[in-house]
């Protein structure tokens, strides 16, 4: 491990906190360091009050910050002397002390400071990092971890047995430091949880936080566990998504709400699902307490991608919550799946938490190899772990976060998705909190959003093995399928039938009808695992009850593709899939509408542009997002009860009136 620090970028800082957010940053740029808010900081300064009195004040990591990204708001403000004060009770339950911090904060709109404030507090120096460096978790979660830790650190750490976050361990380290550490003291460890380094500038703690841990990776190399193993595996099924929607389905199932399932097939995750001794090495819990409230539960269930449903539903039969447990518990359903098949699977509330499981375990499985090449794995008791995952603290959280959005934990499909009405329901759709696959022949879906739970892939729809290639990206991806929006369409330039030919013709059916055909017919085994039921919205066209002349073939393939709805929505109802279809009509912010067509159909009815924008009943002009909108409600609870619809948005239309 090698020190970050640049001397040019540390000038820019213009004060102590300032530095401190500097060399928290670059903590969080190493992985193996912390991960997603782990890991916290602080500083000690002396401030003037309102009043003009001065204090001391303690600047610590507020909740819901990343040292990667972490700015000066982030470090909450707290009243040193009365952390001193707390520091020397005997007793102070985690909710009363939270309470007690967030009172003595010296901004109101600061963020709850973190659990560890008062451990920061007693630590007698200006900066303190804390990190679950990778590397020392791999020596104190072994047999003789606390052997290692005393051969690697020596007299100049402080080392401190595992207690659970929160007051208690805060007391005992300032006990324990209090009576043995010394001048030359620069850091203190904590069994099966991370490491602090301390010191007089920001500089000094950083460099001795990087020094600590690069004793403890040339510890772990000189004993030959530093190296992981190469990994070696293959065999890994091309098509899995059936199975992987009904994994998902089960999980979804035993947390009682629906999840996200991400995949990930690579080597590492392969090669260490195939271990001979994965049961034992992966049941034993996480690296690190911190990660408890992350990925909750982490079982190895089935081991054979053919044999899925047994495995699985006999764990979460196991494992599903009775009536009489208290809503607050924690959902028992796995975070991790480890699988023969197809290696890594990690769930998630949502897209991003699925991501934060990964990365995660990611780490635990760097950490497992190498303790177990150090003399073996050994995480803490069941008891540590089911005390924090029950903590007091993460059961307030849970009632304080309050009801998700509607969409949180699903999954949706939208065809057209790179432009007009198909971005405007991709925009829809994740604001109401689903993870969106978005399709599209342009390119330039891949990049329409940088973001965890959007997923743009070039597919060309009239092209079934696009199509089905799209579904298994997808569903590696997030696990399943629960809404289908179907957009993708072209509206040629107006032709009247004596002059339209067949190949325009062909064309057209082939992209507004064979190809939604083929997306229905691929989807609907998806659909049907949908924890709360499949749901389709069609895209269709006011042409469908009301034709013009010139629009012949997208008139005839919007009929066909409405009427294929409705049969769609006659079968599939004992799937508990509904499927209702939208009728729009001059939408102009979409690909469709050139300014050439939208010049020809207004000529078409002797109208200017402009007053062909607003040519309806309401005299409103009609947009994507408006469509969208209703789009994404048909998904939602509003028509939970309603199938085979057909709605217009279309600001009232004489003739379909």
């Amino acid at each position: 491990m090698k020190s970050l620090w640049n001397d040019a970028e540390a000038a820019r800082c213009r004060t102590e906190l300032e530095l401190r957010v500097y060399s928290s940053r670059l903590l969080g740029r190493d992985s193996s360091l912390v991960l997603h808010g782990g890991g916290n900081t602080s500083v000690k300064l002396r401030e003037c009050s309102l009043l003009g009195e001065e204090e001391d004040i303690l600047h610590v990591k507020g909740s819901g910050w990343d040292l990667e990204t972490i700015e000066a708001p982030g470090f909450a403000p707290v009243r040193m002397a009365h952390l001193a004060k707390l520091a020397r009770l005997e007793a102070l339950s985690d909710p009363q002390m939270m309470n007690e911090l967030a009172t003595h904060v010296t901004h109101a709109g600061a963020p709850a400071p973190s659990v560890e404030a008062i451990l920061h507090a007693i630590l007698p120096y200006k900066y303190v990092d804390h990190t679950h460096a990778d590397a020392l978790l791999a020596i104190t979660n072994t047999p003789e971890g606390e052997r290692h830790a005393r051969a690697i650190f020596g007299k100049d750490t402080v080392l401190i047995p595992y207690v659970m976050p929160g007051f208690d361990l805060a007391r005992l380290c300032a006990r324990r430091f209090a009576a043995e550490a010394n001048a030359g003291t620069i850091g203190m460890v904590l069994m099966n949880h991370g490491i602090f380094s301390f010191g007089s500038t920001a500089r000094e703690s950083y460099e001795r936080m990087i020094g600590l841990v690069a004793r403890a990776e040339e510890y772990l190399a000189k004993h030959g566990a530093w190296e992981l193993p190469p990994a070696r595996a293959d065999g890994i099924s091309p098509a899995q998504r059936l199975e992987l929607a009904g994994l998902r389905r089960e999980i979804s199932a035993c947390a009682g709400f629906p999840v996200v399932l991400s995949t990930h097939s690579q080597p590492k995750y392969l090669s260490f699902a195939r271990r001979n001794d994965v049961a034992a090495l992966s049941q034993q819990g996480p690296a690190t307490p911190d990660h408890v409230l992350r990925t909750k539960r982490v079982p190895m269930l089935g081991r054979d991608v053919g044999a899925y449903a047994a495995a699985y539903k006999e764990y979460f039969s196991r494992h599903a919550p009775s009536a009489r447990e208290p809503k607050t518990l924690l959902d028992p359903a796995p975070r991790v799946v480890l699988d023969a098949g197809f290696g890594l699977g990690c769930a998630g509330r949502t897209a991003k938490d699925a991501k934060i499981v990964h990365d995660i375990y990611s780490h635990t499985i760097d950490v497992i190899l190498r303790a177990t090449a150090l003399g073996g794995y050994r995480a803490l008791p069941e008891k540590d772990i089911f005390d924090v995952e029950y903590w007091d603290l993460e059961q307030a959280k849970l009632k304080k976060a309050g009801a998700p959005p509607v969409f949180t934990g699903e999954v949706a499909l939208v065809t057209g998705a790179a432009s007009g009405i198909g971005k405007a329901c991709v925009e829809a759709l994740l604001k109401r909190g689903a993870a969106v696959v978005g399709l599209d022949l342009d390119p330039k879906i891949e990049d329409v959003y940088k973001r965890a739970d959007f997923l743009g892939l070039r597919c060309d729809v009239t092209v079934e093995s696009d199509v089905v290639s799209s579904l298994e990206t997808a569903v590696r991806a997030f696990g399943g399928l629960d809404m289908l929006i179907l957009n993708a369409g072209v509206f040629p330039g107006g032709r009247r039938i004596d002059s339209l030919g067949s190949g325009e013709w062909q064309r057209v059916m082939q992209v507004n009808v064979d190809a939604n055909l083929a997306l229905l017919r691929e989807c609907h085994p998806l659909l049907k695992l949908a924890p709360r039921g499949g749901r389709v919205v069609v895209i269709g066209s006011k042409n469908v009850p009301a034709p013009g002349p010139g629009a012949a073939a997208y008139s005839a393939s919007k009929a066909a593709l409405t009427q294929l709805a409705r049969v769609a929505a006659l079968e599939w109802g004992r799937d508990a899939i509904r499927v209702n279809t939208i009728h729009p009509n001059a939408v102009f912010d979409t690909g469709i509408w050139t300014e050439e067509v939208l010049a020809e159909r207004a000529r078409h009815y002797g109208l200017t542009v402009e007053s062909y924008r607003t040519n309806n009943v309401l005299g409103v002009e009609v947009d994507s997002r408006d469509v969208a909108e209703l789009a994404a409600e048909m998904c939602g609870p509003i028509f939970a009860k309603t199938t085979g619809a057909q709605v217009p948005v279309d600001g009232g239309n004489d003739r379909v009136i």
